[in-house]
This record gives structure tokens, sequence and C-alpha cells, in this order.
């Protein structure tokens, strides 16, 4: 088994690998659809088609990895993963030098790149919940969290400026070395795993995969929180390849500003996801996620009506900020809850699960959105996101459902798990 300790070096070696690999994302955010924007002219509809395809693609490739990655060891997975990345992001540039990027391949590496993500997650999930005590897990949840928005606060300007002085190859070039880096530090990790569970000789991939789904559909606190994240996140990622066009195109944002109206809000998500462990030992889980989970879905309805020139900047910034200060507050909760609510041995395929239905369900809302922006125009597109990102407060766990609520597949590594029960989120 694991030796169970505080945070101590390897989570500081791991949290350090997170830190690269988030630096170089940041830096490299919106670099696919700022690429088919500036170097291949395309289109309102093709950029969300990027994204959509992405997502899809992407999720045929990942849904049966996570019951391979349920039954492996976790680090060399990650390690995969982080160079796979490194390698397509790499690809970019590369064909750039040589005049030969094409739309078909930033579809791949978009495919490829969000494939590996997926897995990396589903990985890194069980990973973290095997390194870090249950005592402990909020407070490095709310680490990760923090270090993210305070690496995407930073990073979209430094993108935005590396574009203006080297061109739209820069950033995906740090994006790649962050991936290499990332890995790196993984395999400096010194505390051996603990053996994987080993995979049944009755089991079948068909029936492993439903199992995580099962667990994830029949649990009661975790059913609602996907629902809810099903619909909140596919109206913000609805929002986000248009406000590309609506800042790059519409407004006439230069790269420089298009990268700090992206960084300047993740500020907000630094300091909500600080205030998460206070927040959580004052009123409780359930409270916390209630609360924030109705605050982050408030500010998008003002994006339709940003204003143009330094007003307009100011409306989208300060919008974004609200809203992230609400994800930064709802994430390390959300995340430690899941942690806890799902059993070592559905990790990887709850995770797995979790990401392929959300990030499909993206794809679906992306390719509207593209479709709306084509009909009514960006704006229109974005009010219509708005208003779904303040319905998905509706699909909260609301009512604090008994603990004896649904059948709850147990934990096996077979492949017909057994009905028990378990319970929502805490107060």
């Amino acid at each position: 088994m694991v030796r169970r300790t505080a945070l101590g070096q390897d989570f500081r070696r791991l949290w350090v690998a997170y830190a690269v690999s988030a630096a170089g994302s940041a830096v490299g955010m919106g670099a696919l659809p700022l690429i088919a924007l500036l170097v291949l002219d395309s289109s309102a509809f093709q950029v969300s088609l990027l994204a959509a395809l992405s997502a899809v693609a992407s999720g045929v490739i990942a849904l049966p990895l996570g019951v391979r990655i349920e039954h492996r060891y976790k680090r060399p997975v990650m390690i995969t993963t982080d160079l796979v990345r490194c390698a397509a992001l790499a690809s970019i540039p590369l064909a750039m030098a040589f005049d030969g990027l094409t739309f078909t391949q930033l579809c791949a590496v978009g495919v490829l790149q969000t494939a590996a993500s997926v897995a990396f997650d589903a990985a890194s999930g069980a990973h973290l919940k095997a390194l870090v005590p249950a005592e402990h897990r909020l407070r490095a949840n709310s680490l990760f969290e923090t270090t993210g928005w305070i690496t995407v606060s930073a990073g979209p300007p430094v993108g935005g400026l590396l574009i203006a002085v080297l061109g739209a190859a820069a950033t995906p070039v740090v994006d790649a070395l962050s991936f290499l880096g990332s890995a790196l530090g993984i395999r400096s990790i010194r505390e051996p795993e603990s053996t994987p569970p080993k995979r049944s000789a009755a089991s079948h991939l068909g029936r492993d995969i439903a199992a995580g789904w099962q667990y994830l559909l029949r649990h009661p606190g975790l059913r609602p929180l996907f629902f809810n994240a099903l619909l909140f996140g596919g109206s913000i990622m609805m929002t986000s390849p248009l406000m590309a066009v609506l800042m790059l195109d519409d407004l006439g944002l230069t790269p420089w500003q298009y990268g700090l109206a992206l960084g300047l809000p993740c500020l907000g998500g630094v300091l909500g996801s600080r205030l998460t462990p206070l927040l959580t030992r004052r009123i409780g889980v359930h409270r916390v996620l209630l609360m924030s989970g109705v605050a982050r879905t408030l500010w998008t309805i003002l994006l339709p009506l940003t204003p143009s020139g330094a007003l307009g900047v100011f409306v989208i910034v300060a919008a974004d900020f609200g809203l992230l200060f609400s994800a930064g507050v709802f994430g390390p909760a959300f995340t430690t809850y899941r942690m806890a609510a799902t059993p070592d041995a559905f990790m990887s395929r709850v995770g797995t699960s979790w990401s392929v239905g959300s990030r499909t369900c993206q794809a679906i809302f992306m390719i509207a959105g593209g479709l709306i922006a084509a009909a009514t125009g960006v704006r229109g597109a974005l009010l219509i996101a708005g208003l779904l990102c303040m319905a998905s407060a509706l699909l909260l766990p609301w009512r604090r459902a008994r603990a004896s609520a649904g059948l709850i597949p147990a934990p096996t590594t077979g492949a017909t798990p057994s009905p028990t029960t378990a319970g929502p989120p805490p107060r």
C-alpha cells in the first residue's frame, strides 16, 4: 500500500509538474482557434467545429481507456499522455515552418490533445487520491486549483505577447515543452504506487465501461452534479470560440489585448480557490456547492451586451472575474467530494465517464453555437448561451437525498456490479 502521509515531498514534485504543465497550457490557451483565425482565416463555424470535433472524437478514443487505466499503474499513463500531447502540439509549428499547416491537421491535433487530456485526468485523479490522505485532500485540491488559476491569469497575456512578437507558432512550442517538463516531474516521484487491482478473467470491456456510468448515474449526490456540469460546461464552452470571434473581429482587439482579457479574470479563480477550505469549514460542502454553483451562472448573460471600445473590454473582464471567482470556490469542493464519493476501484472509470460525457455535451453546444451564430450573429448566440448557463443552477442537488436513495454499484473489479448505497454531499 502507498504510505499515507501529509502533503510531503512527493506531493510537491507532483505539484511542480502540474504547475509547469498548467503554465504552458495557459500560455497556449486558445492557440488552436487563434491559429485557425489568424493563419488559416477560418470562419466562426469552423472555429466551433474544431473544438467540437476534438471533444467528440477524443471521447470515442478515451472511453475504453478508463477501464484499462483502472488496472494499470497511473504514473506511466500520465507520462505517456504528456508525451503524446507534446508531440501533437510540436507538429503545428513544424508544419507552419514548411507552409503545410491545414485545418485538418489542427483538428487531428485537437483530437489527440483532448483524448490524452481525458486519459491523463482519469489517471491523475486516482493517483492523487492514493498519494494524499483524505484529511488533506481539500487542501491539495485547493492548491492545484489555485495554481491553475494563477497560471491562467498570467499565461494568456504572455501568450498574446509572444504571438505579437514571434508569431502564432510560439505558443504551441511553449505548451509542448511544458508537457515534456510535466512528464519529467512525474517521473521524479519516488513513492512506489500501490499495485493496481487485477482485471477479472470474466470481465468484459463493454460491461466494465457501463459499470463506471452506472455508478455515476445512480449515485444520489454525483448524478445531479453531473447533469449540472453538462449544462453549465456546455453553455460556457459554447461561448468560448464565440468570444474569440467577438473580441478579435467585432471589437477589433489585438492578440495581446485578447490575452489580457482572458488572463485578468482568472485572478478571481485564484481568490475563490483560496477561500474554499475556509468556506467549507464554516458552512459545509453542500452549501458551498449550492452557493457557488448558483453564483457562477449569473455572469455570462452580460457578454452579449458588451459595448465597443475600452468599456467593452472592462465588461468582459468584470463578467469573467465574477464567473471565475465562483467557479474557483466550486472546483476544489466538488473535486474533493467526488474523490470521497467514488471508491478506488471506480476512480478512473468514473473520471473518464465524467470527462467524456462533459466533452461530448460541450461539443454539441459548440456546434449549436456556431450554427446559431451563423444564423443570428455572435451576440445572439452568446445571449442563448447565457440563458442556458443560468438554467443550469436548477440542476444542482437542492434536495438533500437520503443515504438510502438509489442503488449504487459496489466497488468490484469484475464486470457486474452489485447494488449498495451511498449518500449525497454532506452539509
